[in-house]
């Protein structure tokens, strides 16, 4: 069974986000990149039902500039087999993403999608959806648990009211929650093999899909400044401090 992983390249979550001074968006220039933490988790759960057994190949995949080839290298590092890279310097909004990721499964014909829930730039969550809109597929979001057999996938997702089991029939997609595995450490071993492996790059243009932006950014601008915290004595300065807030009466 084929196996396509979507992955984004954003900003490190280490990093301290700077908005720019005109307030157009997040400044990233000079600024460290890595995968989105959830494809990560996508990553790592494709390799393991490969090394389980049930999945033949992984086809890691990503839309972005050049210095996408530096993150497929590490999905590929982790276990993936081969990628695709849709280059462009176009910004890409959640719909244009998932046209694009429906053009290469009509060129891949996998059985499963597998990408994170959201990324952590956006926080969109859309893609994955509109993804399986696009295709006709069953959707099952924000998964904790993933299990294949007999042509279906079985997946334990968090809801508000706690665990839900949803079984979909194959082919699908299934977005990755936090907690459905920890990622394993890369190996410069590895990074060093996954520079031999195939990336083929092509463009939205070569793929047939319109990237226009549906959307205007207006501004961006960071949170207002908390105020800082106070330490009191005991519940009864608590109570009293609350009421002269008038949060409570």
């Amino acid at each position: 069974m084929k196996l396509l992983v979507a992955i984004k390249r954003v900003v490190d979550y280490n990093v301290h986000i700077r908005v720019k001074a005109d307030g157009s968006g997040v400044d990233t220039a000079n600024v460290r990149m890595s995968m989105n933490p959830f494809d990560e988790i996508a990553v790592e759960e494709a390799v393991r039902l490969k090394e389980a057994g049930l999945v033949s190949e992984i086809v890691v995949v990503s839309a972005g500039g050049a210095g996408c080839q530096e993150t497929i290298r590490t999905a590929l590092a982790m276990g993936g087999d081969r990628a695709v890279l849709i280059e462009t310097d176009a910004e890409l909004q959640p719909l244009a993403v998932a046209k694009l990721l429906k053009a290469v499964c009509d060129m891949e014909q996998p059985q499963l999608v597998l990408c994170g829930k959201q990324a952590t730039d956006d926080d969109a969550s859309q893609a994955g959806q509109m993804l399986a809109a696009l295709l006709g597929w069953p959707p099952a979001t924000f998964a904790s648990n993933v299990a294949l057999s007999d042509g279906k996938v079985s997946v334990i997702r968090e809801i508000d009211g706690g665990l839900e089991t949803v079984e979909i029939e194959l082919p699908a997609v299934v977005t990755a929650d936090l907690r459905l595995n920890a990622p394993r450490y890369v190996t410069l071993s590895n990074l060093m093999k996954a520079k031999k492996k195939r990336v083929d790059v092509v463009s939205p243009q070569t793929l047939g899909v319109d990237i226009a932006s549906r959307l205007i950014m207006r501004n961006v601008s960071e949170p207002k400044p908390r105020a800082p915290g106070v330490m009191l004595a005991n519940p009864a300065d608590l109570v009293a401090r609350l009421k002269a807030l008038k949060v409570i009466e």
